[in-house]
């Protein structure tokens, strides 16, 4: 499975990588990063759709997540890919916001990453 992560902070990589090393060796997971809503734009137009989820963080300098969501849910609907937001603040304006957007699920930081393995996994 093809997941793209976005998020500014760029040593969220390394934390995935240590996390899912396990998987992304044995070719499960694959990911590819974007440090900015423009980037991730850029990766998914030269991905063809190929990003079956996208994990993305919803506060971001210039494109916040909220915008990529509201761009992703009007520019790829064959197939929509599945899009996870994360945020460091679970308040109820952000959350709501993102499921009118089209979000599939919200997470907080910090991330349970068993968790979220499980969810990964139960898509794959």
């Amino acid at each position: 499975m093809k997941i793209l992560v976005v998020d500014d902070e760029r040593d969220v990589e390394i934390l995935f990588r240590q996390r899912f090393r396990k998987e992304i060796r044995s070719g499960v997971l694959n990911f590819q990063f974007a440090f900015s809503g423009e980037e991730a734009v850029e990766a998914m137009a030269t991905m063809e759709q190929k990003a079956v989820l996208i994990l993305s963080d919803i506060n971001m300098p210039g494109m916040s997540g909220l915008e990529l969501l509201e761009r992703i849910r009007k520019e790829y609907d064959k197939p929509p890919p599945v899009v996870m937001m994360i945020t460091a603040y679970g308040d109820e304006h952000n959350r709501s916001t993102a499921k009118r957007l089209g979000a599939n699920d919200f997470l907080t930081k910090p991330l349970d990453f068993n968790a979220l393995k499980e969810k990964l996994t139960s898509l794959s």
